[in-house]
């Protein structure tokens, strides 16, 4: 089984950053991850300026990317005026998300669990391009606390034809909860936040659940806006380095990756999150 490494740090990295990049430097991230191997790559998300400034000017990040043969190029929509967005920018796959419960989607969508399901299939229906349907908060959420697995089983079932992935978006799951509710509903894949510490467990469960698809983000960059102390996702180079060194082929250049997290520390002038980046790898090369 391959596997699929992707990073979400030009999106759900950044769209937690008090600072806004240029869309520019936005790009060159995408374009280092590409140059290192990434399979797959989350570059923008298609929203309203006003809520996240840090992903305004969507489509001159698209504009300013290098395309890379071997790299799948995603954008993240929440409704139907991102998608239309997302078409005529042209990346190679649409990211349709939604929450596993109602609060959630108010707060992060403006709209009820009903409707973004509804919103969901009638995106799912208008793409000509791969779709992969992200389920939020599908382990815990900011506001109604834990989330039935019944519920999230019944709701990733509903998206048949796409790749589904579920989203520890508070970073409140373990090894076992993981490897239960991907083992259940057979989803593709899993997208894990390190906020307590238990995110590289949890995607080494997904992926021993049968995951194939596992997000990531370089540094460690990540959180979500309307997730409360939603801190950051698990670090790619720290990520690919536990998985190489359990024997999985994730393709990537760790170098490249540490040297692109090291990069990004100068442009955002602060420590990352990751690890790997500081330590190195091991042996030394």
């Amino acid at each position: 089984m391959a596997l699929t490494l992707c990073d979400v740090g030009p999106r759900d990295g950044l769209q937690n950053e008090s600072e806004v990049l240029e869309p520019l430097v936005r790009a060159d991230l995408v374009n280092r991850l590409a140059a290192a191997g990434l399979p797959r790559v989350e570059a923008v998300s298609f929203v309203r300026d006003d809520r996240v400034p840090q992903m305004a000017r969507a489509e001159d990040v698209v504009a300013a990317i290098e395309r890379l043969d071997g790299t799948e190029y995603s954008g993240l929509v929440l409704n139907e005026q991102g998608y239309e967005r997302f078409a005529a920018a042209g990346l190679d796959r649409v990211n349709v998300t939604l929450g596993a419960t109602e609060d959630f989607n108010r707060h992060n969508g403006n709209a009820t669990l009903a409707e973004a399901i509804e919103r969901v299939e009638r995106i799912l229906a208008a793409a000509s391009e791969p779709a992969t349907v992200t389920i939020s908060v599908a382990f815990g959420c900011p506001f109604e606390g834990r989330v039935d697995p019944g519920r999230v089983a019944e709701l990733a079932g509903r998206f048949e034809g796409a790749e589904v992935v579920l989203a520890d978006t508070i970073g409140v799951a373990v090894p076992h909860e993981v490897r239960g509710l991907v083992s259940r509903t057979r989803v593709a894949g899993f997208h894990g936040h390190n906020t307590r510490n238990t995110g590289y467990a949890n995607a080494l469960a997904a992926l021993e659940a049968g995951a194939s698809v596992l997000d990531a983000s370089v540094g460690g960059l990540g959180g979500c806006p309307y997730a409360p102390r939603a801190t950051g996702n698990i670090a790619t180079e720290d990520l690919a380095y536990l998985l190489e060194g359990e024997g999985v082929k994730t393709g990537v250049d760790l170098d490249a990756l540490i040297a692109t997290s090291t990069w990004l520390e100068g442009v955002l002038g602060r420590r990352l999150e990751g690890q790997l980046y500081r330590a190195g790898t091991w042996p030394a090369t």
